[in-house]
């Protein structure tokens, strides 16, 4: 064989194994590459940086600053807005949310009570536990007529407080329009232990129709009573008066007062005299006035007995 032909074929076979061993140098080079960057992606994954777990939630990092709950109770509101105590650190921003991320551990928040808010009188469509509190308030006889003793009392949880209440019943009594104008009335407050003639209660919706044994539909939880020798008084009614009654909320524990209590005089139920009359107060002027005009009183200024007709 010719000596050029074996030369020739020499310098191809070097070229084809340098361009092999470039090959495999670049294959080292990529899987090499690939193996590093799948390493950095798993310990991204296992441990993401704040921002990133961010992002992933959809929310910017600052978002997922965790709230101390001594700072913004109850969704963030400003709990001195509710009639808390505001918090004696520094504050943040009540529109930041909690975070839901592993990654933003909670700082520990100041301590502080689980509520902002002191707590709120038992609303008047509630039930309290039925336990009654005597007013230790006692006064003079009021009226001409031999004195009937009452003692006023208030359901435990119902936020009225029994002195206070005590002493607004026995305005009432003595009022120049109420029952004392009769003659024939008296009335005195006693405190807690004295025997009574009577017991005023200021009871919760459900219990008042507990002890007035209420299943008229329509009045269940909405009307006061005298059951005995117990005037039972609805804390819904005393604190909101009547949708039929065109007065003070004042007024209409006047009537209450006036209408129970004439019970227990032994006065029966009266109707509406006419219309533009005033309701006389032993009218049930809760179930609408038929006509007549809202009236809380017995008597009138001058000292007449505001009568209607007597219900069958």
């Amino acid at each position: 064989m010719p000596a050029g032909h074996t030369s020739a074929r020499s310098r191809v076979s070097a070229r084809t194994a340098r361009r092999a061993e470039r090959r495999r140098r670049l294959r080292r080079t990529v899987l090499g590459a690939t193996a590093l960057v799948a390493a950095s992606a798993a310990v991204y994954v296992l441990a993401p940086s704040r921002e990133g777990a961010a992002l992933a939630d959809g929310r910017p990092a600052a978002a997922q600053e965790p709230q101390d709950t001594a700072d913004a109770p109850d969704g963030g509101a400003d709990p001195a807005a509710q009639g808390g105590q505001r918090p004696t650190g520094p504050t943040r921003a009540a529109t930041a949310a909690p975070s839901a991320s592993p990654a933003a551990p909670a700082r520990p928040t100041a301590p502080g009570p689980a509520s902002s808010a002191p707590p709120a009188p038992v609303p008047s469509t509630s039930a309290a536990p039925g336990t009654f509190t005597s007013s230790a308030a006692s006064g003079q006889p009021q009226g001409r007529g031999t004195a009937l003793r009452w003692r006023l009392e208030t359901e435990a949880g119902s936020g009225v407080e029994p002195d206070a209440a005590a002493r607004a019943v026995e305005e009432i009594l003595g009022d120049p329009r109420g029952w004392t104008r009769d003659p024939a009335y008296g009335f005195q407050l006693v405190g807690a232990g004295s025997p009574v003639d009577f017991t005023v209660k200021i009871a919760t919706p459900a219990t008042t129709d507990r002890l007035c044994e209420v299943v008229t539909p329509e009045l269940v939880g909405e009307t006061n009573c005298r059951a005995g020798h117990t005037v039972v008084v609805n804390l819904k009614r005393w604190q909101e008066g009547s949708p039929q009654f065109s007065g003070t909320v004042e007024e209409y524990r006047a009537l209450i007062v006036n209408h129970e209590v004439g019970h227990e005089l032994g006065r029966e139920h009266e109707t509406c005299p006419g219309p533009g009359r005033p309701a006389p107060a032993m009218m049930q002027q809760i179930k609408g006035l038929l006509g007549c005009t809202s009236n809380a009183w017995p008597f009138d200024g001058a000292g007449t007995y505001l009568s209607g007709p007597r219900v069958p």
